[in-house]
């Protein structure tokens, strides 16, 4: 048995089963005791950065940096050990500190973003996409030097070979190359911003930015499905965005209510007078009949030159004044009421204004009241909205014809 244990092939197998057996418990106490005390540490602290480390996995990846110099450093000591097998050790050794020093850059890297867009302000502002570039050359770099450690070259034998394959990895990389210059641009001239309402037909987008990184920017449709749109389409291609709608504080309205041409006529003296006691038209009627007044003085009073009152102008003007009164039309925005040239579907009184608020829900029920109101008021009027006959018009005449 003495025999066996001074054979140095035993002894060269002992060896580096203990060293290994030694980093691998290396490796349990770190990730069992000092990794979790370190995150216990931040989990208790009130500051916000070490707790991004920690959802990052920082201290997780780092932890295999101590079995890895443990490995290095004994391989070079361990007895009846050739120059062949220290050497690949320690370059296995330095190889793994290259990769685990680059994972946890990365990771580093992703709790910096977190940090930076807890701030408020710095949600505008995106960097992901810039820290995901920073991750690909971070990656490239620890290959080449990983397979320059293994294979003891220089580092600059791989760089002149990526430089022979450049045709080669603009093509593999074209898709980043793309979506970088887009970010910058995109970055640079504010296009998009998470939280930021945009429509992309073409793409099936319509709905708020939740993410916007190197290759995609995610939106979440109204539908709660999500469409990811390439990063480059965004400069490539046309699409609409909300928010400045939303700082302006007002949403548009624009629609039009089509009149029956047929109900268009001139309104009668007693009609005149009814609407005159109707607080928003009282000052409007009264303007108009001084008005005609003037003008038709002296004229014959069935002559065609004499100007009267008409039931769609005197509409017009009680819909105007009836949005300039309402509380949740903004007073500081466009507001028109105007008749379009009539069409085969009647004449089209188009509302153009803006309500006071932006949320969705909201501006939809003003719409819907505003439009309730003018279509049950009309026949006040004299005046019908226009519709397609329908199948109990037809059937209404029917009966009528019958009788």
């Amino acid at each position: 048995m003495a025999q066996l244990f001074e054979d140095p092939t035993v002894i060269r197998i002992v060896g580096l089963a203990g060293l290994l057996g030694v980093c691998a418990i290396a490796n349990w106490v770190m990730h069992r005791f000092v990794v979790r005390g370190v995150e216990k540490l931040a989990l208790r602290s009130a500051s916000k950065w070490d707790d991004a480390l920690h959802e990052a996995q920082v201290f997780d990846r780092l932890a295999p940096l101590i079995p890895a110099l443990i490995l290095g450093a004994g391989i070079r000591v361990l007895p009846e050990v050739t120059d062949t097998i220290q050497t690949l050790g320690s370059r296995i050794a330095a190889a793994t500190v290259i990769l685990v020093a680059a994972r946890a850059v990365a990771a580093l890297l992703t709790a910096a973003n977190r940090i930076y867009s807890e701030v408020p302000e710095n949600r505008e502002r995106p960097i992901k996409g810039y820290l995901q570039v920073v991750k690909i050359v971070v990656a490239v770099v620890a290959t080449i030097l990983i397979l320059a450690t293994l294979l003891d070259r220089s580092p600059l034998i791989f760089l002149s070979g990526i430089g022979a394959m450049t045709a080669v990895l603009l093509l593999i990389f074209r898709d980043t190359i793309l979506s970088l210059v887009a970010s910058v641009q995109i970055t640079g001239n504010d296009m998009v911003r998470v939280g930021d309402w945009i429509e992309m037909p073409q793409l099936g987008a319509d709905g708020d930015v939740i993410d916007v990184a190197l290759h995609t920017v995610k939106v979440q449709n109204w539908d709660k499905t999500i469409t990811s749109i390439p990063t480059h389409r965004l400069i490539s291609d046309s699409f609409k965005n909300w928010r400045f709608m939303s700082l302006s504080g007002g949403r548009r309205i624009k629609r039009a209510l089509a009149i029956d041409m047929t109900t268009v006529r001139f309104l009668d003296p007693r009609e005149t007078d009814r609407l005159a006691r109707v607080s928003l038209l009282a000052d409007y009627v009264e303007g108009k009949r001084k008005e005609l007044a003037e003008h038709n003085q002296g004229r014959d009073d069935e002559g065609p030159d004499l100007r009267r009152l008409t039931n769609l102008g005197t509409f017009r003007a009680y819909i105007e004044r009836y949005l300039r009164a309402h509380p949740r039309i903004h007073p500081g925005m466009t507001l028109i009421v105007r008749q379009l040239a009539p069409t085969p579907t009647g004449i089209p009184i188009e509302i153009y204004c803006f309500t006071s608020t932006t949320e969705w829900a909201a501006y939809e029920g003003i719409q819907s009241d505003l439009f309730d109101h003018f279509l049950s008021i009309a026949p006040e009027f004299g005046l019908r909205a226009f519709q397609n006959p329908s199948g109990a018009d037809v059937a209404a005449l029917s009966r009528t014809q019958g009788a």
